[in-house]
């Protein structure tokens, strides 16, 4: 699997500003010319939007040597106005039943007959702590609908879901895990564990959604139809940058590679990392993404 993937949520059309579809099938072309494996969806990006471009050019090139991995667990067939939080009307949803037919609906929108990897999409604890979501898994598995199973970790949960990789590392083949230069919780206790178990890793959010890029500053500001106006809103974009400031040695350590490479070296070169999947929407954003896969980790 290549150590730099393409992260499919952006190219939904929902989200992260305005996007064209030309242009994402474009960027999904130009990461697989670059020798990316690994596609990561979900089937709530642009409900169901992202998953149908993938098909579209799995149709146009065929699926040799690519890795598709979805998620399940955001309901958005079922929510009502008020379950929008800002991204739309989505409602978690973890049950046995649910999972099993929303991954026929994945199967179906990307035109396969089984799927490379499905992850439960980054449910609270409790929800994990029922039986259903890891028996659908299962049952999936048996099926032959998914040959491996996952788990997308929440957001800042990265410790507080460690230990669910010993209770069930014998249908976990990986995990997804929010992780950058800024953000390093999961080296606590979490990849210790993955290791242990020898659970790979997915590395998400591996640009701080651009912010490690280099390219906002305390000024910029995100429209409507962009997470990022919550995600890094006034007050959090000031703390990033000034946790980023703290970081200027490394990128003058390596002056002659951009922020970006620099970020997602970063982000492969704990050895539990198997690959990042940096978000792109554009095949300029996809070559430099994937550029970082040729300098490899960053070594003291």
């Amino acid at each position: 699997m290549s150590t730099i993937g393409f992260g499919a949520w952006a190219i939904g059309g929902m989200h992260w500003g305005k996007t064209d579809d030309e242009v994402s099938i474009q960027a999904l072309h130009g990461a697989i010319d670059q020798g990316v494996t690994l596609i990561d969806t979900a089937d709530v990006y642009g409900f169901g939007h992202s998953e149908e471009l993938i098909a579209k050019v799995i149709k146009e090139r065929g699926k040799e040597n690519l890795v598709i991995a979805t998620k399940a667990g955001s309901d958005f067939y079922h929510a009502d106005p008020e379950d929008d939080d800002g991204y739309g009307a989505i409602t978690p949803n973890y049950s046995k039943e649910y999972l099993i037919s929303a991954a026929e609906k994945s199967l179906k929108r990307l035109n396969v007959e089984a799927l490379d990897i499905l992850q439960l999409h980054s449910p609270e604890l409790n929800i994990l702590e029922r039986d259903d979501p890891w028996l659908a898994l299962e049952k999936l598995k048996k099926d032959g609908k998914i040959k491996h199973a996952g788990l997308s970790i929440k957001s800042f949960e990265e410790s507080k879901q460690a230990h669910l990789l010993d209770l069930h590392h014998d249908i976990l083949d990986c995990i997804q895990v929010r992780y950058n230069l800024l953000e390093r919780e999961a080296e606590d206790v979490l990849f210790p564990k993955a290791l242990e178990h020898g659970i790979g890793v997915i590395v998400r959010i591996s640009l701080l959604f651009g912010l490690l890029t280099g390219k906002f500053d305390r000024n910029s500001s995100f429209g409507k139809d962009d997470h990022r106006r919550m995600n890094l809103s006034a007050e959090r974009l000031n703390d990033y940058l000034s946790e980023l400031e703290l970081q200027d040695s490394l990128f003058t350590r390596f002056k002659n590679q951009s922020k970006t490479q620099v970020s997602l070296r970063f982000s492969i070169t704990h050895p539990a990392c198997q690959t990042a999947i940096p978000g792109a929407k554009t095949a300029h954003q996809v070559q430099e993404n994937c550029s970082s896969s040729d300098l490899g980790p960053i070594h003291d």
